[in-house]
């Protein structure tokens, strides 16, 4: 058991690290770079924009939706931040941080339950835990209906 338990250690130190903000082949685009500036000054539509671009050049990645689905979200936009999260999902089902802020944004709608499915879904690929995992418990824990 002791055997199991060090093999499965050093494999999940062997993974990749960052789905949540993005991947390192993402971050080092130009393009993706300067919409993550955009999102860390909080250009929303600026941000939006730099990342459709990639989108149209057959760019798009799991981690360019998810950001795109952030910026909808923070604007308020739920039905394209939805539509990008399930984009981000159905190209990575085990991407956090779309299960995160999708979990985040069906709180905003008022839809526990579907929160609730995502940090599920969190529970199960964070292993080990995870940032996204916490930070969604969090949120669910902390939620009251408007």
């Amino acid at each position: 058991m002791k055997l199991l338990f060090a093999s499965l250690i050093a494999l999940s130190l062997c993974l990749p690290t960052a789905f949540a903000a993005g991947s390192e082949e993402d971050e080092s685009n130009p393009s993706v770079s300067a919409a993550v500036q955009a999102i860390k000054a909080q250009d929303w539509p600026g941000a939006i924009t730099l990342l459709k671009a990639e989108v149209a050049a057959n760019k798009g990645t799991a981690s360019i939706h998810n950001y795109i689905g952030f910026a909808h979200r923070k604007l308020g936009d739920f039905d394209n931040a939805f539509k990008h999260y399930a984009i981000a999902l159905k190209m990575n089902p085990e991407h956090r941080g779309a299960h995160e802020y999708v979990g985040q944004t069906y709180l905003a709608v008022g839809n526990l339950e579907m929160a609730k499915k995502h940090l599920d879904a969190l529970d199960r690929i964070c292993f080990f835990g995870c940032e996204e995992y916490d930070d969604l418990k969090a949120a669910v824990a902390t939620y009251r209906p408007k």
